[in-house]
């Protein structure tokens, strides 16, 4: 299984870093039945990240026909809900420092990303992943619509604004769509795919490497519906 981790200018490192590196531990644990890389839209380069001009290189391209699943991250910035962040920033001008994060996440929309993620959607042989307020670039281009899914908790709004499904979970699993909430959920992310596509033993080798419990229930639409509590 080839992942891709996509990143774009202001991404947030911590949601890369962390999936990234259990991916790759599992495909240690696994005689590397789990490969990993950075990439981007464009192809390779070095990409600036959201928080203090921290830098990752992006060694190739999105590229549709080798990935098995992409990894979306989240952007790094100032906090700020849509209705808060001014109009004339939306979309304008170059990527800088200090942005807000829904301006960074929207400016996804202007690049290739959006017509690469809506194939790889479309196509049922990959699936998609994301981190934080990764689930926001898809919902943002109009591809979650119908979709359960989950983001930071100060992004949920937006999902249900979009058609989305919001779910309030640590990770949300809706087949060939897997999203995780805040940052830290990369960890579980990341740990979650490699029981689901490799078996909970090399997870559970991994989860002891690094010395981190998944934390809550996967979320599926499954079972039976509780009642209210």
């Amino acid at each position: 299984m080839h992942i891709q981790v996509v990143l774009f200018d202001g991404f947030d490192p911590l949601d890369v870093i962390a999936p990234y590196e259990v991916l790759y531990a599992g495909g240690s644990a696994s005689d590397g039945a789990v490969t990993v890389e950075l990439v981007t839209a464009e192809g390779p380069r070095e990409v600036i990240s959201g928080t203090g001009g921290l830098s990752l290189r992006a060694a190739g391209a999105l590229d549709l026909e080798r990935a098995d699943m992409l990894l979306v991250p989240g952007a790094s910035g100032r906090v700020g809900e849509p209705g808060e962040v001014p109009e004339e920033e939306v979309g304008a001008g170059e990527w800088k420092q200090d942005e807000f994060i829904p301006v960074l996440l929207g400016r996804t929309l202007s690049t290739e990303l959006p017509a690469l993620l809506k194939q790889a959607m479309d196509d049922p042989d990959i699936t998609v992943a994301t981190v934080c307020g990764g689930s926001l670039v898809l919902a943002m281009a109009g591809l979650l619509e119908g979709r359960h899914a989950t983001t930071h908790h100060l992004g949920l709004d937006v999902l249900d604004a979009t058609g989305a499904h919001a779910v309030r979970a640590r990770v949300v699993d809706d087949g060939d769509l897997i999203t995780a909430a805040g940052v830290t959920s990369g960890l579980d992310l990341g740990l979650y795919l490699l029981e689901r596509e490799l078996g909970p033993r090399i997870a559970h080798a991994v989860e002891e490497l690094f010395a981190h419990e998944r934390r809550g229930t996967v979320w599926r639409a499954q079972g039976m519906a509780p009642a209210t509590l």
